[in-house]
């Protein structure tokens, strides 16, 4: 049991790593070519399509082998979403997800890839980001 939670927290290590390398590698981790993306009215930069295009060529047809196993290699069962209506909460949620998107140029995967550079800007947003989930965490908070 032991050596496989060891394999299991290499892998998650190894796939955060990749993860990690990929969004650097594109240039995600840049604010400036993240909002390029965004602008759409003025000098858009479609390279960033390029990348999500990439992604969806390698994770979908990845998914559809995954999920016909009967459990994943590291787990007794797959956790996937269990709910599936679009509501008020998950449209909330996008939106501001979007606008800080939009406002800062970065979201938490590349956020935290980032991290290493030590930007005082970029230090800043986690620190945002990370007050915004606890203050979610404080108002949200599910009663059992």
């Amino acid at each position: 049991m032991e050596r496989t939670a060891t394999i299991a927290h290499c892998s998650v290590f190894f796939s955060g790593l990749l993860f990690g390398l990929g969004l650097t590698v594109s240039g995600m981790i840049n604010p400036a070519k993240v909002i390029g993306f965004l602008d759409l009215a003025g000098n858009w930069d479609p390279s960033l399509a390029l990348v999500m295009v990439a992604a969806l060529a390698v994770s979908l047809p990845a998914f559809r082998l995954i999920l016909k196993q009967q459990a994943p290699l590291f787990a007794g069962k797959f956790s996937l979403p269990e709910k599936i209506t679009i509501d008020a909460p998950l449209i909330g949620g996008a939106a501001l997800f979007g606008i800080g998107w939009g406002l800062a140029g970065l979201c938490p995967g590349p956020a935290l890839a980032a991290v290493a550079s030590l930007n005082t800007s970029l230090l800043l947003f986690l620190a945002a980001m990370l007050g915004g989930m606890f203050l979610h965490r404080l108002l949200f908070k599910k009663s059992n």
